[in-house]
């Protein structure tokens, strides 16, 4: 009886006290909508004044609060774009209606990428340009990636219509490996490729909040590779945009059928999120892009022997019997009719004579090549989802586990012209988030489908059907059947016969051509794609790429402890690389190539003179496996002129360890060059320990023996003066900068030969594009200014110009510089226009100056851009919709931003968006 009797006295006591703590628990509800045209409004945030309490109001502006706190408390209800408010409460039985107006202010905005930590960006240490999600909604631009291209000082390299790089601060293109970007913490550079990849993975456009952008050098905080920038996408977290959300997008391309015919582009994306509870939330993403591509047709000739790199040259196909085309593929082959004719000559001994007054100069022929249209599928796919997982262990303490897997085809320039088919990429991430902490795992995992180089597999399609010459062990053995045979006698022929020069070539591309697989034919189909589906390594187009990135990194900010001191924050990493390319891309065949990198960086600040200076100290030390360990330094001052007003100082550096590609990679490209690594193990793999490779004189012959020189990274020195401030009472934000760089070690590529008979000869002998280190010190300069301006009824401009300079470039040195010395964008905005302030409208106007352009696969002039995107909206507030009909570039006036890339043309399309945040 007596156990009895406490059983029930503890069963009384439980729930007394259950009692007691539902009696000190209340919760508060509200909604909270714009004060200007009474519609809801999403994702603000309310919290409680004084304490960590919080939370978001839901996708039709409601939001729910549970709180220990007795009335009367204070909330605070804050959102970007909106003028922030407290509100009293005083009977949490009654719903709070709260009404916010939108904010006239510029410069309000928080960044964290610039220093890591959360601060105004008006009192950011460098130069950084931020896009939130209401600029992203508003903004005339078919993809949220090409928002990018009208921020101040950044130029963008488009391969096609889903492969675009930006970078800032020059040395730009297709593949950046000097250019960072990351998504949600994960680096989405691809492991084997070496480059980010741009839109085909990460997060879909309706799941952006925010991106950054910081020019110019960023080692210091972000690692290895952010030698000219650093681009930092951010997610929308799933406790703050919740509901359902989905954009229909349709649109036309190609309108006037001059590289392609005229075709539809579909863009349909979704987002769901659901907060289950105050401790667990997830969100689902998925995004689908189809389209007829952008087509590259530059057919200008290209003069690929050139040992000075002279790129674009005089010529068609009619009038140059060696035309290269720079997207015409299959003509890289090129031969010297001359070794024929000496053959011919001896074996007709009577016809010697009159050969031998044709052995003076070379008579260099290539073979017949193919449009890019003829050779790659234009359809252009994107299929990407991602996810995450949220769940707050503790008020303090936030575990995420999160992923985006995309795959597609697209098309890129590299070396050669790509063709990513089922190209598939995903990536995945533990984090563990503190009040002062993190520690993130992830992982990327590549694979390139059925990828193949367009270039190297269009030239073995020629020789499938009829090869150019024989050869045997190594050496030209011409049997009757060669094309370069049945060229040289048809030649011969018609020059005995009286023919002018360009007649008798004429005549014996004709004689050689005959029956060759027309493009479309079911035999050159046949050819083709059997050709594309054998690895590289086995003599095809195909190329194999399997690697994977694991990588663990962490930070701490301990200023809650050293705050009397300095703010001061700690972090490292620690990352490996598996190459695995199956003997097609790298030098893997007999296995996984693995590579380790660690690093760990220090940054202190501290404040003076009642915050009228900030003063900030980083520095970072990284360690690969294969090269010695290096330390980059970084300090900032932040000088506070006025209210509002700050001048900015910044000495920066940078650098980054060869990538994988430039350390092992083993890869035949265009004309038959081999692609390879710096590591030391080629000398031997290629027998340069025993039979030296050369280079060639100014005149293209056979020059000197190579001399092999320690392969280490490449690193730059910055220094930047800038000003960021509001004046107009806070309607004008005017931010101006001035930068200066050194680079050291510049990493480059030099083309070498290896003798395969007696004597070099550069017209046979094999060649070798094999990285190397510039000791001269390449110097850049450069300047920008951005002015934007809130005027009459919500209407804002902005403009933004920009320079970027090269200097104290080496003779015969290609730089790689590529980028316009002048640009300029402008832009105009409203999205409450109308008396129910409902329409929504934009212009942008982007123009860059004409340059050169230096690439591995081609070189040449780039004509001045000028583009013009536009957009008006409608919102239907009852259904949380917005309809859009705008497009990009929509004069239709087609550029190209580097040699070799696509044509692009204007794009229109109509969406009808719905939940959009």
């Amino acid at each position: 009886m007596r156990k009895t009797y406490s059983k029930i006295a503890c069963m009384l006591l439980a729930v007394f006290f259950s009692i007691a703590a539902f009696a000190q628990t209340i919760t508060i509800t509200g909604n909270v909508k714009n004060s200007t045209n009474q519609e809801v409004v999403p994702a603000v945030s309310v919290t409680i004044k004084g304490t960590t309490t919080g939370t978001f109001t839901d996708d039709k502006g409601n939001f729910t609060l549970t709180t220990t706190q007795k009335p009367p408390l204070t909330l605070i209800i804050s959102s970007i774009g909106y003028e922030s408010q407290e509100v009293v409460v005083t009977n949490a039985a009654e719903a709070v209606v709260v009404k916010i107006a939108p904010t006239s202010s510029l410069g309000t905005e928080v960044v964290v990428s610039a220093s890591r930590v959360p601060e105004r960006i008006l009192e950011s240490p460098v130069s950084i340009e931020r896009v939130n999600a209401a600029a992203i909604r508003i903004a005339p631009a078919a993809s949220y990636y090409d928002i990018v291209a009208n921020m101040k000082g950044v130029d963008v390299v488009t391969s096609s219509l889903n492969f675009k790089t930006p970078t800032t601060r020059g040395f730009g293109g297709s593949g950046n490996t000097r250019f960072n970007q990351v998504v949600d913490g994960m680096d989405n550079q691809a492991p084997g490729l070496n480059f980010s990849v741009g839109a085909i993975i990460g997060t879909s456009e309706l799941d952006v909040d925010n991106m950054e952008l910081l020019p110019g050098a960023s080692s210091a905080l972000y690692g290895p590779g952010g030698m000219n920038g650093t681009l930092l996408v951010t997610s929308k977290n799933p406790f703050k945009y919740t509901g359902l959300s989905f954009q229909l997008k349709e649109g036309v391309m190609n309108t006037d059928g001059r590289y392609n015919d005229p075709s539809a582009y579909h863009n349909w994306s979704v987002r769901w999120a659901n907060k289950v509870s105050e401790k667990f939330a997830y969100k689902i993403t998925a995004e689908y892009i189809q389209a007829k591509d952008w087509v590259a047709a530059d057919k200008r000739n290209y003069d690929r022997l050139s040992p000075t790199g002279q790129g674009v040259i005089k010529g068609t196909r009619e009038t140059d019997p060696n035309y290269d085309g720079v997207n015409v593929y299959g003509d890289e082959t090129t031969a010297d009719i001359r070794a024929v004719l000496q053959g011919i000559g001896q074996q007709a001994y009577f016809l010697q004579p009159y050969i031998n007054t044709m052995m003076g100069s070379p008579i260099n022929v290539s073979r017949t090549g193919y449009d890019e249209k003829d050779i790659i599928d234009p359809m252009t796919l994107n299929f990407k989802i991602g996810g995450a997982f949220h769940y707050k262990i503790t008020d303090k303490l936030e575990a995420v586990f999160a992923g985006n897997w995309g795959t597609g085809n697209t098309v890129y320039t590299g070396s050669d012209r790509y063709s990513f088919k089922d190209f598939k990429m995903g990536q995945y991430k533990l984090e563990l988030n503190g009040k002062n902490w993190f520690l993130r795992g992830y992982t990327t995992q590549e694979n390139a489908g059925q990828s193949f180089n367009a270039t190297v597999t269009t030239r073995l399609v020629n020789e499938a059907w009829k090869p150019t010459i024989t050869f045997k062990d190594g050496v030209p053995n011409p049997q009757p059947t060669d094309w370069l045979v049945e060229y040289t006698q048809a030649y011969l022929a018609g020059k005995m016969a009286g023919m002018g020069d360009l007649d008798a070539h004429t005549q014996a591309r004709s004689v050689a051509d005959q029956g060759r697989p027309a493009a479309g034919s079911d035999q050159f189909k046949q050819l083709f794609d059997k050709i594309r589906g054998i690895p590289i390594s086995s003599g095809g187009g195909l190329f194999i790429e399997k690697s994977d990135m694991y990588q663990l990194e962490g930070q701490y900010n301990l200023s809650s402890v050293t705050s009397k001191v300095a703010d001061v924050l700690v972090g490292g990493n620690y990352k490996v690389y598996s190459l695995n390319s199956e003997g097609t891309l790298f030098v893997d065949s007999a296995g996984r190539i693995r590579i380790w990198e660690i690093g760990a960086y220090l940054q202190a600040s501290r404040r003076f003179f009642n915050d009228k200076l900030k003063l900030t100290f980083s520095g970072r030390y990284d360690k690969n496996q294969n090269f010695e360990g290096r330390f980059t330094p970084r300090a900032t001052a932040v000088v506070s002129v006025a209210k509002n007003s700050n001048i900015r100082f910044s000495y920066q550096t940078a650098y980054r360890f060869p990538s994988t590609q430039q350390q092992w990679i083993d890869l035949t490209i265009g004309g038959g060059v081999q692609l390879i690594g710096g590591d030391k193990s080629f000398q031997t793999y290629y027998g340069f320990d025993k039979n030296a490779p050369y280079t060639l004189n100014a005149d293209g012959s056979a020059g000197a023996t190579y001399k092999f020189n320690t392969f280490k990274p490449e690193s730059v020195s910055s220094y930047e003066l800038g000003y960021k401030g509001l004046h107009a009472k806070g309607r004008l934000l005017v931010d101006v900068y001035g930068y200066y760089g050194t680079y050291n070690d510049f990493l480059a590529r030099t083309t070498v030969f290896q003798k395969r008979g007696a004597e070099p000869n550069p017209a046979t002998d094999k060649a070798f594009s094999i990285p190397l280190n510039i000791s001269d010190k390449v110097t850049t300069y450069g300047y920008g200014l951005g002015l934007d301006y809130r005027i009459y009824k919500a209407f804002t401009i902005g403009a933004n110009f920009s320079s970027d300079i090269l200097q104290d470039v080496p003779a015969n040195y290609v730089a790689f510089f590529n980028s316009p010395k002048y640009r300029f964008n402008a832009s105009i905005s409203n999205n409450a226009l109308g008396k129910s302030k409902r329409f929504g409208a934009s212009v942008s106007y982007r123009w860059q100056d004409a340059f050169y352009y230096e690439g591995d696969f081609a070189n040449g002039s780039v004509n001045s851009i000028n583009t013009l995107d536009a957009q008006v909206s409608y919102r239907l507030p009852k259904i949380k919709s917005v309809v859009k009909i705008g497009g990009n570039n929509i004069l239709n006036q087609y550029y190209f931003n580097a040699v070799g890339n696509s044509f692009v043309g204007g794009l229109y399309y109509v969406s009808f968006g719905y939940n959009i945040f």
